[in-house]
């Protein structure tokens, strides 16, 4: 492991993302000098230059004369020239993971949340709870918090909380003393073979905590059982009784936000009602509850932040709604794991016909889990597909949104389900079809979000 305080230039490959831009922050605050190269300028290089970061367009060689070390995001190509210089002049050059876990090594409390489902959302409950108790952490989020206007907070204690991603092993260079793990299910399956090979890196994931640490675990999840099976600084957080933290007595209003009563050591400690939807969110907020009580935050404190806590961008954010009634929201679901519970959660608000609008999410994971995307619908009335949104990948698979649609159709064949190539398509069709008092979620890690904007524009200009 690499130790930040030798080096003073530090250049970022890739540095317009969302995960090492918050790692550049960071050690802007830390009073590093920081460079960094992206392909294209976009709001995060407008706001590292404004806080003081050399920003270059375009990857060049020379971009890294004169510096003491290179970091570079995962989607960097080893043929990158820039990291070709550094190897040629032997500048010292690691991944953001690595300079993420030699930062968390720098603090006392080190927090890493984890899981295939939900880090965005747990770690942004456990960041707030912190913040607003005043432990002033530092905290590096996967979305957009509005209460830290970002997805990073530069804090002025010994708190460090992030998201641990399992993509790549990437987590395993990570230096935390409280894991959480939320749930192990399949994904990312153009690096892990399959679930079982997801499970072992979780297994070395849980072995990095000290033994004066906590592993903070839903053990209702077989795999998560396995991992956390004989480690004695285990502590399990679900809805049966038998976990050290669980909920009971849940029940929704009619907006389909959850109230619950959390127990721990057999006593009910509180009530919280949630503003985000579903029992996947109870979970959430479990988790994000035990990590923090664990550490003397106080139930008060904690109830007051997770009380109403609107929670992060793209997690079932109300996009706004039609003069004609109809409701669009937004939401980030893209693994039939996701989609199934936030739909499960959508069906306790009330609403007439409910409308997902779904943007597959890589080509590898569409091919991968097609089967299980094809029965993640069953509780939407309407399905509207959009191409698969490409990321990182090239379409070796010659798959197409049609691939799936077909699939739903084979699986429900009474199933109102359409493709539609693109955008501006999509928005006409449900703009012109849906009717007062429908719910419309558009649904994907993408950028499916813009056709609720769409719609919403349409009926502005009626």
């Amino acid at each position: 492991m690499i130790n930040l305080p030798d080096y003073k230039k530090i250049h970022c490959i890739g540095i317009g993302g969302i995960g090492l831009s918050a790692v550049a922050e960071i050690l802007m605050a830390r009073g590093y000098d920081i460079s960094g190269s992206d392909m294209r300028e976009s709001d995060m290089t407008a706001k590292l230059a404004h806080d003081g970061a050399q920003i270059y367009i375009g990857h060049k060689a020379e971009n890294v004369d004169g510096k003491d070390l290179i970091i570079y995001s995962s989607a960097i190509s080893m043929e990158n020239p820039e990291l070709a210089k550094a190897k040629e002049l032997g500048i010292p050059a690691v991944t953001r993971a690595q300079a993420l876990g030699a930062l968390m090594a720098e603090y006392d409390s080190s927090i890493a949340i984890s899981g295939t489902h939900g880090k965005t959302t747990t770690t942004s409950m456990v960041s707030l709870i912190l913040k607003n108790a005043h432990k002033e952490p530092t905290i590096l989020v996967g979305g957009n918090l509005p209460e830290i206007n970002g997805n990073v907070y530069v804090g002025q204690n010994d708190y460090f909380v992030t998201e641990a991603c399992e993509y790549m092993d990437s987590f395993l260079n990570l230096k935390p003393k409280i894991e959480i793990i939320l749930n192990i299910d399949s994904d990312h399956l153009d690096y892990f073979k399959d679930v079982e090979h997801i499970a072992k890196s979780f297994d070395k994931f849980a072995k990095l905590v000290p033994q004066n640490g906590a592993v903070i675990a839903y053990d209702a999840n077989p795999f998560v059982k396995s991992v956390i099976s004989g480690l004695p600084n285990a502590i399990t957080f679900g809805l049966s009784e038998s976990c050290d933290y669980y909920a009971s007595d849940i029940n929704f209003n009619n907006d389909g936000m959850p109230q619950f009563h959390v127990n721990h050591g057999g006593k009910a400690l509180c009530q919280i009602e949630l503003a985000v939807p579903g029992e996947h969110n109870i979970l959430n907020a479990l988790a994000a509850f035990a990590c923090c009580h664990i550490q003397g935050v106080s139930v008060e404190d904690i109830v007051k932040t997770l009380d109403g806590s609107p929670g992060t961008q793209r997690r079932f954010d109300l996009l706004g709604e039609t003069s004609t009634g109809i409701r669009i929201v937004d939401d980030y679901a893209h693994h039939p794991t996701e989609i199934k519970a936030t739909l499960a959660a959508v069906r306790n608000m009330k609403h007439n016909t409910l409308w997902c609008l779904f943007q597959p999410h890589t080509y590898t994971r569409t091919m991968a889990l097609l089967d299980d995307f094809a029965t993640a619908f069953d509780e939407a009335d309407k399905v509207v597909l959009a191409e698969i949104y490409a990321a990182r990948e090239k379409n070796i698979h010659k798959i197409s949104s049609k691939t799936l649609m077909n699939k739903i159709k084979e699986h429900d064949p009474g199933k109102d389900v359409y493709f539609f190539e693109d955008f501006e398509e999509i928005a006409s069709f449900v703009y012109n079809n849906a009717q007062e008092g429908d719910l419309v979620i558009t649904m994907g890690a993408g950028d499916i979000y813009k056709v609720g904007e769409m719609i919403l524009d349409k009926d502005q200009n009626r």
